[in-house]
């Protein structure tokens, strides 16, 4: 159809009807219209970015070509106008074409850049259609804010949009969030609060809808996507990416809060720092610092008690705690000094049961009288507790507390070494000699609480790496050989690295030589032919910091197994990628491995990846398995607890009531072998 006939056909419509407004509203077919309105709109624009992206593949300017594309780009603005116009006059009869006018903003936006979905166009049409036409439908928005069908439309919980919407989706939330500090307080409670319209249909507050399409936009924000920066006074405009928008926006809005919506803060931000999406919990952690900074000291006194609390509550190892856990660490440094007072009167680190707090604490977040006397008395309290572990029965069930002091411990060096004395400093290193001797890599390998064991004691020896005995260090890297053989955890792999790269500070005798290097040089070469990028991307860090570092230079090519390691090393030194990948390829690339990996971890409950698997076997969480499976787990769990009770026998004589427990047991089999029968 001819331009000029089809903008003239739909001015006749627009203006038609609202020059009969007052008889024919109830009449008019609204959602036929608004429909074929925003087909029409969707038409003309991919036609413009078509033209568009043929004139960024043409060498040369084809003045033809650019004429057509701004015609049809004013063509764009002339329906986004009509469009405007008629959803002012008509806003009540619209409820049935939400839908619509939502989907039409996704899908304009899914189709240009930054999308991950949107052809290749030059930075000037990216502007002039952005000036043209994008800008017009800013006002679309501002005019729906106050409707509740297109809140309910655009916060459903239900919503499911496929890959290529949900960036859009984000974006239009980060919009509608811009715009509501200057709406009145009912508008801005309409999209902050939830709600239940029906069995079927609820509403999830803008808070909530924004971390979970923050969530989807995994592609985005791995590349990652820029997007126009804010303007700052003095400051030309810069790109940035999605997390920075979507974090500078959010800080902002919630800035402007109406107080009778701070409940829904609270609730949004915990929610979002309890997800499973690392990503997601950062974002909320980064909005949660800025509430810190931005409020009273009191109040941030008062957000570091409460997550204190959730804490120390926790039954056990898992992903919530790990995200509470950052959340606390960082926003204790924003704890005012007397405050910081109040928190250690409240929770004294001289108690135990507060060590699973101080072990997430950066010591260098208190003034330096604190910080030596919180070191000190974590030091003492924590090598108290791994001496009565060690005068105790040692069960693998106290080793989830043994755990947390060592953690407690590590900390302390990590961030206050210098508040230990000579004397403190001894000390830790006795308990945790002490607690290596009770390591093999049965245990290792069997007991995920005894992983966590090790990969907190290898750290904090290499703390003391220079003053540690040389047999005992022979003794770590001999076990560590072993244990590298039978291909153990990713994690545990990782904290045999953190040990090895601190030996290249460490002059190694004479005397054990050739009991240390052959060792090393054997971890260093299983390690650096590690498939798992992460794994493979410390080793090379771990091995160049040993390299530059060791006095042993000799061993440095025996670490170097074959051509491809020997490249692999060069390549990193010289820092140049394995992987030739153009920009097109790599966004494919990212398009295709979300959409593989999304699908399974979209369906992952929050009730499923709830606890990781650092409890004793014996005491796993049940997982849903087929029967035959069940019972050679079952049955895998009992030979296990019996291999490391054969092995705690060998070590020291059975404390009393150990025959009582094991005739109990025995009879407990008995039982079972009659139901078999």
């Amino acid at each position: 159809m001819d331009h000029a006939f089809h903008a003239n056909t739909w001015k006749f419509i627009i203006k038609q009807s609202l020059k009969h407004q007052s008889v024919i509203k109830s009449q008019l077919k609204h959602k036929e219209i608004i429909t074929s309105l925003c087909e029409d709109i969707l038409l003309s624009f991919h036609s413009c970015v078509q033209l568009a992206e043929q004139m960024t593949e043409s060498d040369a300017q084809d003045n033809a070509d650019y004429r057509l594309f701004q015609k049809t780009l004013k063509l764009c603005r002339f329906f986004a106008n009509s469009l405007l116009h008629y959803t002012k006059e008509f806003l009540p009869f619209l409820s049935d074409s939400c839908c619509t006018l939502h989907q039409l903003y996704l899908q304009i936006h899914s189709k240009f850049p930054p999308s991950l979905y949107a052809v290749r166009i030059s930075k000037a049409q990216q502007e002039e259609i952005a000036g043209a036409f994008l800008l017009t439908l800013d006002p679309l928005i501002t005019q729906l804010l106050t409707f509740q069908p297109f809140v309910q439309v655009v916060l459903d919980s239900r919503l499911e949009l496929p890959c290529e919407l949900q960036f859009p989706q984000c974006l239009l939330l980060v919009v509608i969030m811009d715009k509501l500090p200057a709406q009145p307080e009912d508008v801005q409670t309409l999209w902050c609060t939830e709600s239940q319209a029906s069995e079927t249909t609820t509403r999830v507050s803008l808070l909530r809808a924004i971390f979970y399409s923050f969530e989807q936009c995994s592609g985005e924000l791995s590349l990652p996507v820029h997007l126009q920066g804010v303007r700052s006074q003095g400051q030309a405009e810069g790109a940035i990416t999605l997390y920075q928008h979507v974090c500078v926006h959010l800080c902002a809005f919630i800035a402007s809060f109406h107080p009778s919506l701070f409940p829904e803060l609270d609730a949004a931000l915990l929610n979002a720092v309890l997800s499973a999406s690392m990503i997601t919990s950062l974002l909320a952690v980064d909005a949660w610092c800025f509430v810190a900074r931005y409020g009273s000291a009191e109040l941030c006194a008062h957000h570091v008690t409460i997550v204190a609390h959730l804490i120390k509550s926790c039954p056990g190892e898992c992903y919530q705690l790990t995200n509470l856990s950052i959340l606390f660490r960082r926003l204790f440094f924003f704890m005012a000094p007397p405050q910081q007072v109040e928190f250690i009167q409240k929770f004294p680190p001289k108690e135990a049961e507060n060590l699973p707090l101080w072990q997430c604490i950066s010591f260098q977040a208190l003034p330096a009288e604190l910080r030596k006397q919180t070191a000190h008395e974590v030091s003492g309290v924590g090598t108290a507790q791994c001496k009565k572990w060690l005068r105790g029965t040692r069960t693998l069930g106290e080793l989830e507390s043994l755990n947390t002091v060592l953690s407690a411990l590590l900390a302390v060096c990590q961030s206050a070494t210098e508040a230990l004395d000579i004397g403190q400093q001894t000390a830790v290193v006795e308990v945790g000699s002490q607690l290596w001797s009770f390591l093999n890599v049965k245990l290792v390998t069997g007991q995920p609480y005894v992983q966590q064991t090790f990969n907190l004691l290898l750290p904090l020896l290499g703390f003391f790496i220079q003053t540690l005995d040389p047999q005992l260090i022979c003794q770590v890297v001999t076990l560590q050989t072993s244990l590298l053989r039978l291909e153990p955890p990713d994690h545990v792999r990782l904290a045999v690295l953190d040990f090895v790269s601190s030996l290249g500070k460490l002059f190694i005798p004479q005397a054990i030589q050739d009991k240390i290097l052959p060792n090393l040089s054997s971890i260093f070469a299983l390690l650096l032919t590690d498939r798992n990028w992460l794994l493979e991307q410390h080793t090379l860090e771990a091995f160049t910091q040993f390299a530059e570092g060791t006095n042993h230079e000799e061993i440095v090519p025996q670490c170097l197994s074959s051509e491809e390691t020997k490249n692999k090393v060069v390549s990193f030194l010289e820092k140049t990628g394995f992987v030739d990948e153009t920009a097109a390829a790599r966004v494919e690339r990212v398009k295709q491995e979300r959409g593989v990996f999304w699908e399974p971890f979209a369906k992952v409950t929050a009730e499923a990846a709830k606890w990781s698997s650092s409890q004793p076997y014996a005491k796993r969480a049940r997982r849903e398995l087929p029967l035959e499976e069940e019972y050679r787990s079952a049955l895998q769990a009992v030979a296990g607890a019996l291999e490391a009770l054969e092995l705690l026998l060998q070590k020291s004589p059975a404390p009393d009531w150990l025959l009582m427990k094991m005739e109990a047991l025995q009879g407990r089999i008995d039982t079972l072998k009659r139901h078999v029968l």
